[in-house]
């Protein structure tokens, strides 16, 4: 692919929940780059987490301190195994990831290392898994509701919305007495569909409060150099430049809503006209495609897409 073509490209990293057993074991095998991912966040972590993504068992993987490294392990996976085929690391317009996904652009970028990437990611699934241990809740989907009618329904139920996917697309948290209450009034409200979310809590939430003061200080520890390319942030949907704008975004991701709708909009206005998203499942170019039919979408999940990006 040539430079021509990156100049118009972001590269996307998804977030939690797209983790599934056994992803990512075709990299592992058939990528020497890709490997050497697995190895270093194994390392850094000082467990075998890659025995955990591609062996399992499921709730094991699904803890959200598993699940996130694990997932940002295959993310970056993916990415030097594009490298590899290519024989150089591409040069993306911009950078974005959902949620969790922010921390893997990280790594892109040049931001952190791996190895401090996932000693970072490991620390936040840690605390958010602690915050859910204490604060019990959960998600919801909306579908077919705009963003006034969803933050009227969150009002009314003291739920909160945790994720703006789309402009009919609305993630809400809360406890779960206030999510069904918000799932019947939402439903009442002309919402197509209303879905519980097979999530271990109410994240983007004040439920997660008692995690902020743990992952600033580790934030803190950390040097982080400027990216590459602009990451755009979840919390304004703005590009963050500097490391220091990038540890202000990650104190505040963690209790604030992701505007990915607004973030993706956002790229289109500058002229991105391909998102590449690199990780396992393809949610974040499905709601691409939702935002703008005629922008172009790719998925590297696996060897053979990584080696088709590369051709």
């Amino acid at each position: 692919m040539p430079e021509s073509v990156y100049s118009r490209t972001a590269f996307l990293f998804p977030g939690q929940g797209s983790q599934a057993v056994g992803m990512g074991l075709d990299l592992f095998d058939g990528s020497p780059a890709a490997r050497e991912v697995f190895r270093e966040v194994d390392d850094a972590l000082g467990h075998h987490l890659s025995r955990v993504i591609f062996e399992g068992p499921e709730e094991t993987l699904r803890r959200t301190e598993n699940a996130q490294p694990a997932i940002a392990a295959v993310s970056l996976a993916c990415l030097k195994a594009v490298e590899e085929a290519l024989g150089e690391a591409p040069s993306p317009a911009m950078y974005a990831g959902h949620s969790l996904g922010e921390y893997t652009a990280l790594a892109a970028s040049g931001v952190l290392g791996i190895g401090d990437t996932a000693r970072l990611v490991a620390e936040r699934g840690r605390l958010m898994q602690l915050a859910c241990d204490e604060r019990p809740g959960g998600m919801a989907a909306l579908i077919g509701i705009d963003e006034l009618a969803a933050a009227e329904v969150c009002r009314e139920t003291g739920t909160t919305m945790a994720n703006i996917n789309g402009a009919q697309q609305i993630i809400i948290s809360g406890d779960h007495m206030n999510l069904a209450q918000a799932l019947d009034l939402a439903a009442a409200r002309g919402a197509k569909k209303c879905i519980l979310l097979k999530v271990g809590g109410a994240f983007h939430s004040g439920h997660m409060a008692p995690a902020r003061d743990g992952l600033g200080r580790a934030v803190r520890s950390l040097a982080f150099r400027s990216p590459t390319a602009p990451i755009i942030g979840n919390v304004e949907a703005r590009p963050l430049r500097t490391g220091a704008e990038l540890k202000e975004e990650l104190a505040a991701q963690l209790t604030a809503c992701v505007q990915w709708h607004r973030s993706v909009e956002y790229m289109l206005d500058r002229g991105i006209e391909r998102f590449v998203e690199l990780g396992p499942g393809n949610v974040l170019t499905g709601l691409v495609r939702r935002t703008n039919r005629e922008a172009q979408v790719v998925n590297v999940s696996d060897l053979a897409s990584a080696k088709g990006l590369a051709a």
